[in-house]
């Protein structure tokens, strides 16, 4: 076994081992198992209160089957630390807009013709691969795009995790603010998963980020405990405190349980409400947010881990196509769009630098089918994982010393990328803003030629994507 693992991946050119794989594997688990929980009360409509039809049980064994399968082929052919499942965005995008459209279309079967639409975009997207259209444009990136593209997802990454710990709320004034009840049980065990994991990161600790998210565990388990018999607080009332934490997070009463029937959303789809002509725009955003996606989080990942050498990214259409490979099979088990997750850079902080980190990965989803209650104890509560995020996002700003500052052309395109994805809180709104920009700005300094065609393109379809399409859609 460990000759195979060492002749597929190549551990020992990659400086690594088995044991730095599977922990790395398992980091990126823990802080995208959320997705588990989150994307069946999302499809189901189960979190909003309006059902969508899809049955909540069938969408959790699809969720947890696709991003095993996306993940595999992830790692048995592209070879990369890159794990991926439904994603995000995509899938609010996927209750929001397609079933809505797909009902006021007069289609009975709205879901089915929101997962065709899916399958659809998927199949495009293996097209575009399999003739490297995306391969294309990840080498027409300049270093300074791709570097800003990186400093921004670290950003996004950080963002979120600040906004899962409860650190960084909402406020009707500012938009968001932070929250000053440093008291709370939900910050001290962000605090202290944070400190312990950046503790051990910065004494080089392999796993330093895993540790982080096992010691702020065992502190919420403790408080779990503890809190209904503890007096008041000093900085908060003891119920404002039990509010935060004991509303939120759930010990787990059993270890294993059965996988629910996957028998309701599978082949479910329906490719020809899909291929309607009031479904075919829905068919073109899904292929636009997952093609963003994907490219965005390949070069996050790719600088992170110090995979993109000469500007180029090894392996890029083998990647694409594992990407475009997971969509389509994921709309054929009844979820919405897969792609590469950008949690995939804390397994690579974690040492992670094969496929043996996603193959690992791809493993503990389909473990997960059976240990959904302990999953749902760790995934469940965002403070657990926040600290992973957060260290994941300073690690990558460090990228910004690799943009040229010096040129306005390359650097004001750049920034624009940086601050567009977390405050558009979307990867592909900030590519977008920064490839557009980067086309009109190198045309205005008589540098469009410096330029590869191919993005000059892809801004005036991006143009014309958020005229045409993307206001009507809102």
């Amino acid at each position: 076994m460990n000759d195979f693992l060492e002749q597929h991946f190549r551990l020992r050119e990659n400086q690594t081992s088995v044991r730095t794989e599977l922990v790395a594997g398992l980091t990126t688990f823990l802080t995208m198992a959320y997705i588990i929980f989150v994307q069946p009360a999302v499809l189901s409509g189960a979190m909003f209160g309006r059902p969508t039809g899809m049955e909540f049980g069938a969408v959790t064994t699809a969720t947890c089957l696709s991003a095993a399968l996306a993940s595999a082929i992830m790692a048995l052919y592209a070879r990369y630390p890159i794990a991926q499942a439904p994603g995000m965005g995509e899938n609010f995008f996927f209750v929001f807009g397609a079933i809505p459209a797909a009902a006021a279309a007069g289609f009975t079967n709205a879901w089915q013709v929101a997962l065709g639409v899916v399958f659809v975009s998927g199949v495009l997207f293996l097209v575009l691969s399999l003739f490297r259209v995306r391969e294309t444009l990840l080498d027409a990136l300049s270093p300074s795009m791709k570097n800003g593209i990186a400093v921004g997802i670290g950003l996004f990454i950080a963002f979120i995790g600040l906004q899962n710990a409860g650190l960084i709320v909402k406020s009707p004034a500012t938009g968001v603010t932070l929250n000053h009840h440093f008291g709370s049980p939900d910050l001290i065990i962000f605090f202290v998963g944070l400190f312990v994991a950046a503790a051990l990161h910065a004494r080089q600790v392999r796993g330093a980020i895993l540790w982080g998210i096992a010691s702020a565990t065992l502190l919420a388990i403790v408080f779990k405990l503890a809190l209904p018999s503890l007096p008041d607080g000093i900085a908060m009332s003891k119920e404002v405190t039990e509010s935060l934490l004991v509303k939120r997070f759930a010990l787990a009463d059993k270890l294993v349980a059965a996988p629910p029937s996957l028998a309701p959303t599978f082949l479910q789809m329906d490719l020809r409400g899909a291929l309607s002509l009031a479904m075919l725009p829905f068919v073109i955003v899904f292929l636009f947010m997952v093609l963003f996606d994907t490219v965005g989080t390949l070069v996050g990942v790719g600088e992170q881990a110090g995979f993109i050498r000469d500007n180029r990214l090894p392996r890029a259409k083998e990647a694409f196509v594992a990407d475009a490979l997971g969509t389509t099979a994921g709309a054929c088990l009844g979820t919405s769009t897969v792609t590469s997750y950008l949690e995939s850079a804390t397994g690579v902080a974690a040492g992670g630098r094969t496929g043996l980190t996603s193959l690992a990965t791809a493993a503990l989803f389909l473990l997960a089918l059976f240990f959904s209650p302990v999953i749902a104890m760790v995934g469940g509560y965002a403070p657990l994982t926040a600290p992973a995020l957060v260290l994941v996002g300073a690690m990558m700003l460090r990228n910004v010393s690799k943009i040229d500052w010096e040129d306005p052309t390359e650097s004001v395109p750049a920034f624009l990328t940086v601050l567009g994805i977390p405050l558009a809180y979307s990867i592909a709104d900030g590519l977008a803003l920064g490839f557009i920009s980067y086309s009109v700005i190198k045309l205005l300094t008589g540098k469009g030629r410096s330029v590869h065609w191919i993005l000059h393109l892809l801004a005036a379809l991006l143009v014309i994507y958020f005229v045409a399409v993307r206001a009507r859609l809102g």
